[in-house]
């Protein structure tokens, strides 16, 4: 099945810094791409793939789960970690989790995270249903374009297949519990307003990671898809001053900082 216009992944070859960039559950590169070419036009290498059954039709996405997408971002990280001297994981809400669990198994092979409004689990009704109903029905309504921008839309899928959902289920519950095992830097940021993955969903993950140099920063006028919204040009300075300051070695103290 042909890939939808604008859902390629994109790869850029950089310097001796590279970034890999995970996009969400039923989206597609287009949501991270401008983050992506920011990043590559500051001389870094950068890794975007397109994860399994994502980009092309809904239906093709019902043929895989959270192995096949983990199994995608690990290949392309230990590429990178073969070119580059320093790794760094980003992600956008499902992508969070993937390069949390990046981080987690691959330890000193990633040099810093960087996660946007990361989903950790299912709200609701749906963790409970989702056994039963994925055998009754193929999908339900979709999550994409949940954006406050006028005039930007996300490429996503307009249905959410429910196998592939009961997958997302399981994977949440495995990363959730190996969040303890990241102690790399952290950059989160999270939008005040998020109509997808309620602020609950970062707060867990800030209160489980072992990370002792912790960044925090609210999003006040974006909704999910941040990355594409009006708060995007801060979430690319953020994380190149971020990476900056990790490849370069600079020294700084380590703690928490919370800036809204």
């Amino acid at each position: 099945m042909p890939v939808l216009p604008g859902a390629e992944p994109f790869r850029h070859e950089g310097g001796e810094t590279g970034v890999l960039l995970c996009h969400g559950f039923t989206g597609s590169p287009q949501s991270l791409r401008p983050w992506a070419e920011h990043l590559a036009e500051r001389g870094l290498t950068v890794s975007l793939p397109l994860l399994p059954g994502h980009g092309t039709r809904w239906e093709d996405m019902q043929l895989t789960g959270w192995q096949d997408w983990y199994a995608e971002v690990d290949r392309e990280l230990r590429a990178l970690t073969e070119r580059c001297a320093d790794v760094f994981v980003a992600g956008l809400s499902m992508g969070g989790a993937l390069a949390l669990r990046l981080a987690a198994k691959h330890g000193d092979a990633v040099r810093g995270v960087l996660v946007v409004n990361p989903a950790n689990r299912m709200h609701g009704l749906a963790p409970y249903a989702l056994p039963v109903a994925r055998h009754l029905l193929r999908s339900t309504p979709g999550i994409a374009d949940d954006i406050a921008k006028e005039g930007r839309h996300e490429l996503g899928y307009d249905r959410v297949p429910l196998h592939a959902a009961h997958s997302l289920r399981a994977f949440f519950r495995l990363v959730d519990g190996e969040l303890p095992q990241v102690t790399q830097p952290l950059l989160l940021l999270r939008s005040a307003e998020d109509h997808v993955v309620p602020a609950a969903d970062s707060a867990r993950v800030l209160s489980r990671v072992s990370s002792t140099d912790v960044t925090e920063i609210v999003l006040e006028q974006s909704y999910h898809v941040a990355t594409l919204d009006h708060d995007a040009e801060r979430i690319f300075e953020e994380s190149s001053a971020f990476i900056g300051r990790l490849a370069a070695g600079s020294g700084s103290k380590e703690g928490t900082a919370v800036r809204g």
